[in-house]
């Protein structure tokens, strides 16, 4: 009876540390197909600056010569292109991947600690790779022929580390959502999932309905600028771990299909 309880003990230290081969051991099992964090994303991108490249080249044909900072470009959201898609990524990565994780022994903790180390490995790469396209579109004034795609929005007049932090941070945030809603399907099936729906709608609705009525839009905006784009995405990046730390709550009872 002693030997049995004496050897229990290690069984339950172990699960209350951190694991780092098996962190690990979960990046690789995500990066057995690549095509889901790099592949499809980046296919996308590609897409729309080709879309980008051609309108411009059509609009170069019927009013002449074109300057990516003059003609509107800087209002495209083709940047973010691949940011929606991000969701899917997270949706799948978890689903994919969870059910032959705990096959294989890891524990849902290292298995979310794993996930997460992955979702800031494609943060910081997709992150790194954009703000260098940022500055290389800049340097040959629109792929000399005068179309912006990556200079625009919030990233006009930014430097190469302001648009990798607010890059890194929306992807973090998209990805992390993805895979937290999943965890919620799992864990409470559809019912969990009509009950975030349902529930974010309504915190949106409230909120929009508070600004609404005390007259606070132009002091939300006014904040806004005050901490400026870096700060704005800061409250991203805060946002995004607090779906991480959600989505390790509820996956330690999540069950997959």
């Amino acid at each position: 009876m002693t030997a049995v309880t004496t050897a229990s003990v290690p069984v339950a230290e172990s699960s209350r540390r951190v694991r780092p081969n098996e962190i690990l051991r979960i990046v690789r099992l995500h990066t057995v197909n690549p095509a889901i964090f790099f592949g499809v994303p980046w296919l996308i991108l590609a897409g729309a600056w080709a879309v980008t490249m051609i309108v411009a080249l059509i609009i170069q044909g019927a009013a002449g010569p074109l300057d990516a900072t003059e003609t509107g470009f800087e209002y495209s959201w083709a940047v973010l292109s691949p940011q929606w898609y991000l969701i899917v990524v997270g949706v799948q990565a978890v689903s994919f991947t969870f059910p032959f994780a705990l096959g294989f022994g890891a524990t849902r903790r290292d298995y979310w600690l794993g996930t997460g180390l992955m979702f800031v490995i494609v943060s910081v790469v997709n992150a790194a790779a954009i703000a260098t396209l940022l500055l290389i579109e800049r340097a040959t004034n629109g792929w000399w022929i005068g179309a912006g795609m990556f200079d625009a929005l919030w990233y006009v007049g930014a430097d190469w580390g302001t648009a990798f932090y607010t890059t890194f941070a929306l992807q973090l945030l998209v990805l992390f959502i993805g895979a937290g809603v999943t965890t919620v399907y799992m864990r409470w099936r559809m019912t969990g999932m009509m009950t975030v729906l349902f529930g974010g709608v309504a915190l949106i609705l409230a909120i929009i309905a508070f600004l609404t009525f005390t007259e606070r839009w132009e002091a939300l905006g006014s904040w806004l600028a005050s901490i400026g784009v870096v700060g704005v995405f800061t409250l991203v990046l805060a946002t995004a771990l607090v779906w991480a730390v959600a989505g390790l709550l509820v996956i330690r009872r999540a069950t997959p299909r």
